[in-house]
């Protein structure tokens, strides 16, 4: 495995640069991330797949990961249910040592290859679920030792890692490599890494929850509206399906909870 994560910067002195050359430089190397997805999408379409088709059957998408990883399994997990209107525990992220470590980093939480599995369980995982690792290095313990023991219970799996190669990749069932290089700042796989999984993540539910019915046409019909912004936007969207007014509208939507169920009440 070459570990083109924990390689040098292509930078240089950056503690002698100005704040202008800062932010110039990292922004080149940001501009290098969606290539490397794009080159990962035929990867990535396969593993859409195999969740789509499980979820569609009652099947559930658990995220297993580490540190930075771990947080943005944890991120992309708690915004299904608002965006999408699905119930909490469809996607379900889990980070090494608990949700405490979503705020502050828990000492060698990573490094149990045992845990991941301990935890999946406090869920009642079954065959017909998705563990997906999210690991920049693709070596984290408690992402191997958790896809590991997932296939032997029958567990489609896969994974969202940042070098090729990888013992993480080589667990999973439908990896997904994403080649980011060195980081700006040497090993900081938070940087250009983590937006690469962040991009790969939010492809990955968004395209799930379109398979499975939850946008129509390009409308997020079963958001949550949790907020006026929100209230406002289904308010538009159901004048828009119905060519109602938006008072009536409003009420409509505001009697039937969802965009979706507001229209269909009114073409009943």
């Amino acid at each position: 495995m070459e570990n083109t994560t924990e390689k040098d910067s292509l930078y240089t002195d950056l503690d002698k640069m100005s704040v202008a050359e800062l932010l110039q430089h990292m922004n080149e190397q940001d501009q290098t991330v969606p290539l490397a997805v794009a080159k990962a999408l035929p990867q990535l379409e396969k593993l859409v797949d195999v969740v789509a088709d499980r979820m569609s059957k009652g099947g559930r998408l658990f995220y297993i990961g580490a540190g930075t990883s771990g947080r943005l399994g944890v991120v992309d997990a708690s915004e299904c249910p608002p965006t999408y209107g699905v119930p909490f525990d469809w996607v379900v992220g889990i980070i090494a040592g608990g949700d405490t470590a979503i705020r502050k980093a828990v000492e060698f939480a990573e490094d149990d290859a045992n845990q991941a599995w301990n935890d999946l369980q406090e869920f009642n995982i079954t065959a017909s679920d998705v563990v997906v690792g999210i690991a920049a290095s693709g070596r984290t313990p408690y992402v191997i030792g958790g896809l590991a023991t997932a296939n032997l219970n029958g567990i489609a799996t896969g994974c969202i890692v940042c070098n090729a190669g990888s013992p993480v990749a080589a667990e999973a069932q439908y990896p997904v490599e994403i080649v980011t290089g060195p980081e700006f700042v040497t090993g900081s796989t938070r940087m250009k890494a983590g937006t690469a999984q962040k991009l790969a993540l939010n492809m990955l539910s968004t395209s799930v929850m379109i398979r499975l019915g939850r946008v129509k046409g390009n409308k997020m019909v079963d958001m949550q509206l949790t907020n006026h912004k929100l209230v406002d936007r289904g308010t538009r969207m159901v004048m828009n399906e119905t060519g109602l007014d938006e008072a009536t509208a409003a009420a409509l939507l505001k009697e039937n909870g969802s965009v979706r169920k507001a229209v269909e009440a009114h073409l009943k």
